[in-house]
């Protein structure tokens, strides 16, 4: 039975902004209703392989694993910079402009899948973050972790998705507005480029 703590912890990880989150959006605003719902499902992807790793166990041995920590996450800082750069220049994964040439939903999900794998913390986040609501009977842990991570995912579909379709909805009248295109563009490579720096930061 999922508890209530578990259910409301959980929506406020997955609405809160990050790197997922911003990709959605954007998206959304830049391509449209399609496209938003592919960077979900991109994204929700990584989500899938994280809580996979973490079962088994692959978020031990990344914790264990200092260098390999540091690859996977400085590969991760690399391409949110990356994305920030090319944000700017409108000419990345993330557009404002209407496209002549429609971006391919399988490019636009591998763009999030990417953006959200290169992340090694959410593995370990599962690991920290899933045993506080577990029973601690070891004959239960198994479908017990299958059930708090798989509500997370769906979850982080869902909400992904709103967030997509609302930025979708609003995109016309946005993408009209020049002013408010620029400031968004520069606004949305300002979150990755943030994101990537604080990824980068040691723990304190």
């Amino acid at each position: 039975m999922l508890s209530p703590e578990f259910l409301v912890t959980a929506f406020i990880i997955v609405a809160a902004p990050g790197t997922g989150v911003v990709y959605t959006l954007a998206t959304g605003l830049g391509r449209g209703r399609l496209a938003s719902l592919s960077a979900a499902i991109g994204c929700t992807g990584a989500t899938v392989l994280h809580l996979t790793a973490a079962l088994i166990g692959l978020a031990a041995i990344l914790h264990a694993s200092a260098l390999l920590f540091q690859l996977v996450k400085y590969a991760g800082v690399a391409y949110l910079l990356y994305l920030a750069v090319q944000t700017l220049r409108d000419k990345g994964p993330v557009r404002f402009e209407p496209a002549r040439e429609a971006r391919s939903p399988l490019r636009t999900a591998w763009g999030g899948f990417v953006l959200n794998i290169l992340n090694p913390k959410i593995s370990i986040f599962f690991v920290a973050f899933l045993p506080q609501f577990m029973s601690g009977d070891p004959a239960r842990s198994l479908a017990e972790i299958l059930m708090l991570g798989g509500t997370f995912v769906i979850m982080t579909l869902v909400v992904f998705i709103i967030y997509g379709q609302l930025a979708s909805f609003v995109r016309d009248r946005v993408l009209e507005n020049k002013t408010a295109m620029t400031w968004f563009r520069r606004l949305t490579a300002a979150a990755f480029a943030t994101m990537g720096l604080r990824l980068a930061l040691p723990e304190t």
